[in-house]
């Protein structure tokens, strides 16, 4: 994954085609990032920063990444408000690069029913790292705090489960 997003859209071309190349010498798929998708702190509303179907089809012309994560009204962290995302970009976008793997950043706190209109229209990967990441977190606290045992072995397994109880419970479209 390398991350362009704030520099020009041409320094991000030029990024992520530096990576790609180290990447190929792997065999390493690589996903790049297009658009504004905002991290904790920046501002959430950027309409106009969107990623454009046609500057995703330039940028994987011209960078050859495998997997595109598109900014369409999504957040990294959790959400204040729920977010409107853009339905119709994602299927502009899907139209211009239908070879591409388009993903989504930013999904957790996305309902299910969003997601899977999501899926339906083209993203085929769907991050939700925060959700999993607080879970995690949470559950080890509680494990912690009833314990003096700092074993990782022993106090990881419980906060492990619940991330793997919940994260099938979404995999689950149904």
């Amino acid at each position: 994954m390398i991350d362009g997003s704030e520099l020009s859209f041409n320094k991000n071309i030029e990024l992520t085609n530096q990576v790609v190349k180290l990447a190929e010498s792997y065999d390493v798929p690589v996903e790049a990032e297009l658009g504004y998708i905002a991290k904790l702190g920046q501002e959430h509303d950027a309409k106009d920063k969107y990623t454009k179907a046609e500057e995703a089809e330039l940028f994987v012309k011209n960078t050859k990444v495998d997997a595109l994560a598109i900014a369409i009204g999504t957040a990294h962290g959790f959400y204040k408000e729920t977010p409107k995302l853009d339905f119709d970009r994602i299927a502009e976008i899907r139209k211009m690069i239908p070879n591409t793997v388009l993903v989504l950043h930013g999904s957790t706190g996305i309902n299910h029913s969003e997601l899977k209109k999501a899926i339906s229209l083209g993203i085929n990967k769907i991050n939700v790292a925060t959700e999993f990441k607080n879970l995690f977190i949470k559950s080890l606290k509680e494990t912690l705090n009833s314990t003096n045992n700092i074993d990782l072995r022993q106090t990881f397994p419980k906060a492990i489960d619940d991330v793997l109880r919940i994260s099938k419970k979404k995999i689950r479209i149904d």
